[in-house]
């Protein structure tokens, strides 16, 4: 049977443009480019990054908790103890991959407009601000 950090990586490492990487304090690390979409720490717990405001109605919503190392950042952390949890951190990952995704797409708008040429040798991710 698949543990649940072998079930997550599969399908977040599914999607388009998604890479696996060593986190450097342990687990497993996803991006889109180079912005880092969230981590797994073993099979217990995820930490992904917001700006406040998402991370504060994930908050209140309960569909996550403030960052266990972390409180006062956008960062959250999302505790897996069950098929349930790891259903909500899928979506979780969902959220911070779509976000990621939106970002691309403004930054090869803007270098549209601007006239300049897009997707050359730097990949799409490699400006991330958002």
């Amino acid at each position: 049977m698949e543990d649940i950090a072998a079930r997550i990586e599969r399908e977040v490492g599914s999607w388009d443009g998604v890479t696996r990487h060593a986190h450097r304090f342990g687990g497993v690390e996803f991006r889109l480019g180079r912005r880092e979409l969230g981590h797994l720490h073993g099979t217990r717990w995820a930490d992904l990054p917001f700006h406040r405001r998402i991370r504060d109605m994930l908050v209140e919503t309960g569909r996550a908790q403030p960052h266990h190392v972390l409180p006062h950042t956008g960062w959250v952390s999302k505790q897996i103890k069950d098929d349930d949890d790891v259903a909500d951190v899928i979506d979780l990952f969902r959220l911070s991959y779509e976000r990621a995704r939106v970002a691309q797409a403004v930054r090869a708008s803007h270098g549209e407009q601007l006239g300049e040429a897009v997707g050359g040798d730097v990949p799409a991710g490699d400006h991330d601000s958002d």
